[in-house]
């Protein structure tokens, strides 16, 4: 009798265990698929595609079409141009020469060119390794110069930047990198420079003795199967156009230079949502000095070469976005809930980069935020005299990452910094502002939202009943 109920046991925790698996699936792909019909339409690209990993499960799907009235799909084998979602695997293997003592954080990067750069400091202070990394490098943000072509920017512009790389060498390159001039000291202004990833490709070679491909060959393609990434397509292999904002034809990269910056690799969702499980692994430590916090900054950081890494509603959040001429990449991962985003559009416009970002956040929460909640008034309550505002942070994030969080809103000029609106820490994960009603009009509506370490305003949950209900989503609240 024992040995039947222990039976019936397993058979019901198993097939219990499956439905919540494909439950959970359903979950993911619905989410997928409501965010991808906004997506299209916010973005007004012909074809968006979507990959989400997972508690280090992979899900991917694909929209529309490449090219209008074709019926041409993407798929995961699609190549795209990734631009600079290159620049996390440059920053991979620098972060790999540093955790073997082949380079040093503090070391002046002329140490690892070969010629004279005297040039390449300011007031006496060289360039550091760690200036390159943050784009506090002060050097120029393009070479070579487009300036002239850059200062009336339509549908040919694109081409003429084509033109300028088309016969600019790395012997180019290194000829006016002597020539740069400084403008401040390193280290002390953010300025994202192009060059400085190029100047990281080339002293990567000049440590390992390799060309930049075959350092990523061997540590990162090889590793990670990902045999669809590359410089070069051979010629049964075709790279995807894509179009800009007035869906006028655009071109591809052309580059000479050591590619590390994103002018050369061409890959797919495929090898991309591998590169992007990878990026989550906690254990591996070159990952997680990529993602470092190297200037104990209390507001957002930059890792090895990340755009943006800052603590969100959902803990850490690193993004890297890559823009080609046709198409766009948001690359992005929420570490502590073990969960990344992988977004491709074949269009690219000034909003797309803006849009891609806050689709990933709604993909967020509708995959992390608990549906079961009941909608309900959020972020503030009122007693007789007081309005008190409470934040509560996700479970799964580590609170000793916010160094501050501050309500914002139409009755501060929405300013962070406003240091009565600091909220205090009541436990672990909650936050509290407790203020008088008398500082408020009776009867007014105020908008407001928490924001994060000064960087992250928040996204409103979904179960939140008092919001503006316009593009911005602003909680709300009025004084009794």
């Amino acid at each position: 009798m024992k040995k039947t109920f222990l039976l019936l046991f397993i058979i019901l925790s198993t097939t219990t265990f499956a439905q919540q698996k494909i439950s959970a699936e359903k979950s993911i792909f619905t989410t997928i698929d409501n965010n991808a019909k906004i997506l299209l339409e916010k973005s007004k690209a012909y074809s968006v595609s979507i990959g989400i990993v997972k508690d280090g499960k992979i899900y991917t799907k694909h929209y529309g079409e490449l090219d209008k009235g074709k019926g041409n799909k993407a798929n995961n084998d699609t190549y795209f141009e990734i631009a600079s979602v290159t620049k996390v695997m440059t920053g991979y293997l620098l972060a790999k020469a540093v955790l073997e003592s082949k380079v040093n954080l503090d070391d002046d990067i002329r140490k690892y060119l070969k010629g004279d750069y005297k040039n390449l400091e300011f007031n006496g202070k060289p360039i550091r390794i760690k200036d390159l990394i943050s784009y506090e490098s002060a050097i120029p943000s393009v070479l070579p110069d487009d300036r002239a072509i850059m200062k009336t920017f339509n549908d040919s512009t694109t081409f003429k930047l084509v033109k300028l790389h088309r016969d600019y060498t790395k012997t180019d390159f290194l000829r006016d990198l002597k020539t740069v001039k400084l403008d401040t000291i390193p280290g002390t202004k953010y300025n994202y420079s192009y060059p400085s990833l190029e100047i990281t490709g080339f002293i990567l070679e000049n440590i390992y003795k390799k060309p930049f491909e075959n350092l990523l060959k061997e540590n990162l393609w090889t590793k990670l199967n990902m045999k669809h990434t590359k410089f070069a397509l051979n010629s049964k292999e075709i790279l995807v156009t894509g179009y800009n904002n007035t869906h006028t034809l655009m071109p591809h990269f052309v580059d000479n230079l050591w590619g590390s910056a994103g002018g050369k690799i061409k890959s797919n969702l495929s090898d991309l949502m591998q590169l992007l499980k990878f990026e989550l692994e906690s254990q591996n430590k070159i990952v997680q000095e990529t993602q470092r916090n190297i200037k104990n900054s209390n507001e957002n950081w930059f890792g090895y070469f990340w755009d943006n890494i800052y603590i969100s509603e959902f803990g850490k959040y690193c993004s890297k976005h890559g823009g080609a001429y046709g198409n766009q990449v948001m690359f992005s991962i929420f570490p502590e809930q073990n969960m990344g985003v992988c977004l491709i559009v074949n269009i690219s416009g000034q909003e797309t980069a803006g849009i891609l970002n806050n689709t990933v956040f709604d993909i967020a929460n509708d995959l992390l935020v608990e549906d079961k909640i009941t909608p309900n008034i959020y972020g503030y309550k009122q007693t007789n005299d007081k309005v008190i505002f409470t934040y509560q942070h996700s479970q799964k994030s580590d609170s000793k990452l916010i160094k501050s969080i501050s309500v914002a809103g139409s009755f501060n000029d929405w300013n962070p910094d406003n240091k009565i609106y600091q909220m205090l820490q009541k436990d672990n994960n909650t936050f509290e502002l407790v203020l008088p009603k008398s500082q408020f009009e009776k009867g007014k509506e105020y908008k407001f939202k928490f924001v994060i370490n000064k960087v992250r305003w928040i996204t409103t949950p979904k179960n939140a009943l008092n919001t503006d209900k316009t593009e911005d989503n602003n909680l709300t609240f009025r004084i009794d």
